[in-house]
């Protein structure tokens, strides 16, 4: 059986067949943990800015984010000023949002604080989440994954309370989908653990 054959959950395909960075992106991300702070920033940005958009959106413009946004490092997007704000809003590699891209960078502020906090980012998220990840039940469906849990309503209001913006609960819960803080992935799917 080649890659492309395994079986995977839903989301990846689509109407005109399975899209190749969504294919990636499942296989070798999704649900995976992750513990490197500069890409815990990273999805945490991408998943704020693909609030009202469709994710492979965000995976097409993802190399661009990456260039307009200093490859997310988060003391380089903390530091950014009004110049750094208008060629971000002149790029149209990324999602040109003014709330959004205000939102990175005042979050990469705030990530700073939680990291020097903690020691990390990642080690504040250990703090708040069990570890390891839960995984949806032998019998689950897509119907079965939710959109927000109690978790990810708690980590959203402690982010909001530390200074994050767009940060809901919806957006928090994909971020913890995405950093393998919650393992998503349906039973069939190769990637499943239950």
């Amino acid at each position: 059986m080649s890659e492309d054959d395994r079986a995977r959950c839903w989301w990846p395909g689509g109407l005109d067949g399975a899209d190749p960075l969504m294919l990636a992106y499942h296989d070798s991300e999704w649900g995976a943990p992750v513990d490197d702070d500069r890409e815990l920033f990273e999805r945490l940005a991408l998943e704020s800015f693909q609030a009202g958009l469709a994710w492979v959106t965000i995976l097409r413009k993802r190399e661009s984010f990456r260039l307009a946004f200093d490859d997310f490092e988060p003391r380089l997007v903390g530091g950014y000023d009004d110049a750094n704000r208008a060629r971000l809003l002149a790029d149209a590699g990324i999602v040109r949002n003014r709330a959004k891209i205000d939102a990175t960078i005042g979050n990469a502020a705030a990530f700073l604080a939680v990291a020097a906090e903690y020691g990390s980012f990642a080690a504040y998220l250990a703090a708040r989440l069990p570890r390891p990840a839960p995984t949806l039940p032998p019998a689950a469906t897509s119907a079965n994954i939710p959109a927000t849990t109690p978790e990810s309503t708690a980590l959203s209001a402690d982010l909001r309370r530390r200074g994050f913006r767009f940060v809901g609960s919806t957006i928090v819960y994909a971020f913890m989908q995405s950093v393998g803080l919650v393992d998503d992935h349906l039973p069939g799917c190769f990637r499943y653990r239950g």
